[in-house]
């Protein structure tokens, strides 16, 4: 083999993720980042199935996926607020291909308002939306992923776990517990071989960012401004943040477990 062939050779093994037919379940994967998510790992060989509410939404992302990248893409409805629907919703998957080696715990976030304005409807919701379906999912899929010996579980959570946004109390407060569970689950499931990380995004292009503007705000003007705090002076794009929750879904991430990474263009100035 000569020098030319055999660096080629080198960069192939380097980029292979492995994730060729690894079944990946990936969750409000109808649009935004959980599309972006679930296209990025179609992409690398993975056998994904995508979940959320709107099935019509559902099954067209399905389609456009498959379309993409020529695999196969299993579409099923669910809403993670329910727990019937979840524990239904992840028998059907895993009996769809016989494994489960990735889950990728997502959900739409809750509305942003101050302390004052919240009921305790509105907090119950939160929970049962941002904290207690990743909880759901994830003790469900348990039994699958330590079949596998290298269960990945990741959870989409925000960037309001290291800087808080205003008015953002109702997200901050289920996305910090998520980020305690991970924590004891990473701790917990560590001796099957299972890996837990948390993926804090920023300000990225989704319909989400909307509901971080002031309300009577011109949204154009408004997301320029934005952008001017961050050092990369841009907006993210969800193909970015997709690119790190398929690294770590990989082999190559196999020993990065109990960590929030933050993915914001450099915008959170914490030193922790």
């Amino acid at each position: 083999m000569d020098n030319e062939l055999l660096r080629d050779h080198q960069i192939q093994n380097i980029m292979d993720l492995k994730l060729d037919n690894k079944v990946a379940i990936i969750l409000a994967a109808s649009k935004g980042l959980g599309k972006a998510i679930a296209t990025a790992l179609s992409a690398e060989g993975a056998k994904v199935i995508i979940g959320s509410r709107d099935k019509t939404e559902l099954d067209k992302t399905a389609a456009e996926i498959h379309h993409l990248t020529g695999n196969e893409v299993v579409a099923i409805p669910v809403d993670v607020s329910k727990g019937e629907e979840i524990e239904a919703f992840i028998k059907k998957a895993a009996d769809t291909f016989g494994r489960v080696d990735i889950l990728l715990n997502n959900a739409g976030g809750p509305p942003f308002d101050k302390f004052e304005n919240f009921d305790d409807a509105q907090w119950q919701k939160a929970f049962e939306l941002n904290l207690l379906s990743m909880a759901r999912t994830s003790r469900l899929v348990l039994p699958h992923l330590r079949k596998t010996g290298s269960g990945r579980i990741i959870n989409i959570i925000s960037g309001s776990v290291k800087s808080v946004l205003a008015n953002s109390v109702l997200s901050t407060s289920m996305r910090m517990g998520v980020v305690g569970m991970a924590k004891m689950m990473a701790d917990e499931f560590g001796p099957y071989n299972i890996t837990v990380n948390n993926i804090a995004p920023g300000l990225i292009l989704t319909d989400r960012i909307k509901h971080t503007l002031p309300k009577d705000a011109d949204p154009e003007k408004a997301m320029q401004e934005k952008a001017k705090s961050i050092p990369l002076g841009r907006i993210g794009k969800p193909e970015e943040l997709a690119a790190l929750a398929v690294f770590l879904a990989s082999e190559q991430a196999s020993y990065i477990s109990g960590t929030t990474i933050q993915v914001d263009g450099g915008a959170n100035r914490a030193i922790f």
